[in-house]
């Protein structure tokens, strides 16, 4: 199927979401005669009363990466876009669906779509980042991305993982329970997505091209947006407001998503609580909040049980940055506003009341650095770890690393005998992972990997910690140069494992939400300053620890993750702010297959792209 939204998403209705959407039914394609079709109905039904299958059904999309004039801020430009739409259309499907998604490329640009937080079970050759699991798609060409969701429901998205095309190719990826499988709370009465993004009236591949080039950093974003669009507080952009319909006493459940290229983001939403139920489509402990921190690469969804009568008054849903680094930043917020609908007791009345004309309240959202309100909420998210939602936390641990995460420097390019534009006019910006900055190679690694051809692509020898220990969160050390390679940490299949990242000062201490692909991790511990590998894991939360894909490192401080390497494949690990991946903050996993077929990677598919 090829489900195409014709909706211009400045206004979500009642009927726009529901876990009964027609994208959910699979088109068959087939023309039968009324008796043909009248005894399949018979069958069908009579196949309904048995018992259902466990698995899930295959699904069909198609995205067209295609050009697409876009107006924002009054400013009009070709973007890359996804069938037209941007964002991308929302894609659905069900725990346990296989899903086979054809990708064809009608742009310029080489193009690879990542399905963000989805875990590719021995499927590594549908994650999608460029050059680490795949080949990109040509101009002209094709990929279809086949995967099944195992074991996982919730919010996620799809993103370009190529360059910076991610910042207009994107869109959500909703997984529903398995049917006659409820949430472990009450049914909403709508579930509504709502994903942040950055808008740039320039062209974002020219900008980060510009600074590569000069060793400075990358102009920031014009706005922020909600679905597209930037909402009443940026220029020219009244119109170009996302809008939410709600009726009095109902519950909705919002499904948040950060694609924004380079921020994490506060969002609120005025004269309102909502309870967080879920982050990075993992079932949470409940807890109520009237601002949630959200980084790029992480999802949240929320419930927000509305006002129990028409409150004659309409309410801005805000977002704006959180800022922990020394750099520029798109220092703006974006807007959209949520509207009631009238009860009957108040339609008359509220048809003699234009909406422009109800007071519209705004939020009052953390400072732009308030560090204090990211540590409280992020301590306050814990795994739901019920009886059907365990957290299986690995307790015994059979290797420990420890990285540093964090910016610094490479010699300024004199090819063309230019001055640099970084922290000094001889450096340009770069950032590390135990200080080795990664080079993106020209071949595919798992492709490498799989064919036995890894010499000179990569080196399967990362650091397990620091080369040359020094106080990571202190005055920094004289010399920020970091070194250059592909270097991959290779595990045996099923090792358990536990990575304390720590952030450094080199450059400013700034808040890193690093994304591991193919696996959740859970964090099992967090704290300010150096680690201290004899008291901090005394506190390890080993019990309810939150479960996700893409945890903010903070700033100045360091997080514990552990995690299962059950999954055969090559796993880029990244930071999902774009500079920073660009600059080199990324390396790879490499875990080996295990001694059973259930353990081993899936041979590659013949339409695999080929570099």
């Amino acid at each position: 199927m090829n489900p195409q939204s014709t909706a211009k998403h400045k206004q979500i209705t009642e009927a726009e979401y529901s876990v009964n959407s027609p994208a959910l039914t699979k088109a068959s394609g087939s023309k039968h005669t009324e008796m043909a079709f009248q005894l399949l109905l018979a069958i069908f039904s009579c196949v309904l009363l048995l018992p259902q299958p466990a698995f899930g059904i295959t699904r069909h999309y198609t995205l067209e990466i295609k050009m697409q004039n876009v107006t924002r801020l009054c400013h009009t430009k070709s973007l890359v876009s996804v069938n037209g739409q941007f964002p991308g259309p929302k894609l659905i499907a069900r725990e346990g669906d296989q899903l086979l998604i054809k990708v064809v490329n009608q742009v310029p640009n080489n193009i690879s779509i990542h399905w963000h937080g989805i875990r590719q079970l021995r499927s590594g050759w549908a994650d999608g980042p460029a050059y680490i699991t795949q080949c990109p798609i040509q101009t002209g060409q094709s990929y279809v991305y086949n995967y099944t969701i195992v074991g996982q429901r919730g919010t996620l998205f799809y993103h370009a993982h190529i360059s910076w095309l991610r910042a207009t190719v994107y869109g959500p990826l909703i997984i529903l329970p398995k049917r006659g499988v409820p949430y472990p709370f009450a049914k909403p009465h709508k579930e509504v997505p709502m994903i942040f993004g950055e808008w740039f009236n320039a062209d974002p591949e020219a900008i980060i091209r510009q600074a590569t080039q000069t060793g400075g950093g990358p102009n920031v974003s014009d706005a922020y947006t909600i679905n597209g669009l930037p909402g009443p507080l940026y220029n020219c952009s009244a119109k170009d407001t996302f809008r939410l319909r709600v009726k009095p006493g109902k519950t909705y459940l919002l499904r948040l998503i950060n694609a924004a290229l380079n921020d994490e983001l506060f969002f609120s939403i005025a004269n309102h609580t909502v309870t967080v139920v879920e982050a990075d489509a993992i079932y949470v402990k409940p807890f109520e909040t009237d601002t949630i921190l959200i980084a790029p690469g992480q999802t949240t969804n929320v419930l927000l049980k509305t006002k129990p009568s028409y409150p004659s008054a309409s309410f801005f849903m805000s977002a704006r940055p959180y800022v922990t680094g020394q750099g520029t930043f798109d220092n703006s917020t974006v807007a959209g506003i949520l509207e009631y609908e009238p009860s009957k007791q108040t339609k008359d009345a509220h048809s003699r009341t234009k909406i422009k004309n109800l007071p519209l309240f705004k939020p009052t959202l953390p400072a732009l650095n308030d560090t204090n309100f990211a540590t409280k909420f992020s301590n306050k998210l814990r795994s739901l770890n019920s009886k059907n939602f365990p957290a299986n936390v690995p307790l015994n641990v059979d290797r420990k690393f420890f990285f540093t995460v964090g910016l610094g420097t490479n010699p300024c390019n004199h090819k063309n005998n230019q001055t640099c534009q970084g922290p000094t006019n001889t450096t340009m910006f770069a950032a590390s992972i135990s200080n080795i900055s990664f080079t993106m190679p020209t071949k595919a690694l798992l492709q490498s990997h799989y064919s036995g051809q890894s010499h000179g692509v990569y080196s399967p020898k990362f650091p397990w910690s620091p080369i040359v220990p020094f106080n990571y969160t202190g005055t920094p050390p004289n010399n920020t140069m970091v070194s250059n390679g592909t270097n991959l940490m290779v595990l045996p299949y099923n090792t358990s494992v536990e990575l304390v990242m720590q952030d450094t000062s080199i450059l400013g201490a700034e808040s890193h939400p690093l994304h591991l692909h193919g696996f959740n991790f859970f964090v099992v511990g967090q704290g300010f300053g150096n680690f201290d590998p004899n008291k901090d894991p005394k506190n390890f939360n080993l019990v309810d620890p939150i479960e996700r894909n893409t945890i903010g490192v903070p700033s100045g401080g360091w997080a514990a993750i552990r995690f299962l390497a059950d999954n055969p494949g090559v796993w880029f690990m990244h930071c999902h702010l774009e500079v920073h991946t660009s600059w080199g903050l990324r390396m790879a996993w490499l875990v080996l297959d295990g001694d059973k077929p259930d353990q081993k990677l899936l041979p590659p598919p013949a339409d695999l792209p080929k570099c």
